[in-house]
């Protein structure tokens, strides 16, 4: 299987810019209104964030989010045989300086990101302009899909830290002074993660990042990655915050809350460029799931 996948990275790398987009989109409307991959439970999803949304205008957006994943998978693809120089020219990267004058402070820098737009564009370009980033992930299934893609990481100079067991790396990552990139919109196991609200639900968040940046001292810059309507991509970078006053229970929650928040106005403005497929109220505390059951 690796053997194909890296074929079809160099077909993909082949691809026009249009071409990209043409054929991402396409895929798009395979894997949604085609083949109808969780097709209405993306749409229930919408519309229990978006009550204010009409049917017809939720269905807009879930089709909008599956030519979005479609392309997403077509440039992932890609990367594995772009050239650096022609990768640049298709993202506007403005507004990292902010995370240049955090680094001079010489305490390191959390990048808070989420799964919009070309999430996995932001370490690559990090690195290109001269800021590598070490970024918190979990692993993909199947395995060999995994190595290839921790190895195309690699060669633009992203480094990898699995989600779990790797807290002492982390630290000395800031200690270093680097930066290290922390995905927060991901469901965690109700064992190893807190509650704070998302679109008006529970939402199970890792409270790592907050701990990180209390213990630590590093500032939190929120950076996400926007496509274009002419598929170019643009990288929003937003003000840093500052490291929770304490790291007890209390303000590491208040910390993720104001995180999530911030990942939730950004998606609100641009819904069809986060991925609803990812079942992200899965796990729900122990009392909301008991009144559920009882429903039933």
């Amino acid at each position: 299987m690796i053997i194909i996948i890296r074929a079809l990275s160099w077909l993909s790398a082949r691809l026009s810019h249009s071409q990209v987009q043409h054929v991402g989109r396409a895929l798009g409307w395979l894997l949604g209104p085609g083949l109808r991959l969780r097709y209405r439970e993306v749409q229930a999803t919408l519309q229990r964030c978006f009550p204010e949304k009409s049917p017809a205008e939720v269905r807009a957006v879930a089709d909008g989010m599956y030519r979005h994943l479609g392309t997403l998978l077509v440039e992932s693809l890609r990367t594995g045989h772009m050239d650096l120089a022609a990768l640049d020219e298709e993202v506007d990267f403005y507004g990292f300086d902010k995370g240049m004058q955090i680094l001079s402070q010489g305490r390191g820098l959390i990048v808070l990101t989420a799964h919009v737009g070309n999430f996995e564009l932001l370490a690559m370009m990090a690195a290109i302009k001269g800021a590598p980033l070490t970024v918190i992930t979990k692993a993909l299934k199947p395995r060999w899909l995994n190595d290839w893609w921790v190895e195309t990481r690699g060669k633009f100079g992203v480094k990898m830290l699995p989600a779990r067991d790797s807290y002492r790396y982390c630290r000395e990552t800031l200690k270093a002074n680097g930066i290290l990139g922390f995905i927060l919109d991901q469901n965690m196991k109700r064992s190893r993660g807190i509650f704070v609200d998302y679109f008006g639900r529970p939402a199970c968040t890792s409270p790592g990042l907050a701990v990180l940046s209390a213990q630590t001292g590093a500032p939190v810059l929120p950076v996400f990655m926007l496509r274009e309507p002419d598929g170019r991509h643009r990288v929003c970078v937003f003000d840093p915050l500052p490291p929770p006053p304490r790291a007890d229970k209390e303000a590491i929650r208040f910390a993720t809350q104001a995180y999530t928040t911030i990942i939730e106005r950004f998606v609100r403005a641009h819904p069809e460029q986060w991925i609803w497929l990812h079942r992200r109220w899965r796990t729900q505390p122990v009392e909301e799931t008991k009144a559920m059951q009882n429903a039933e």
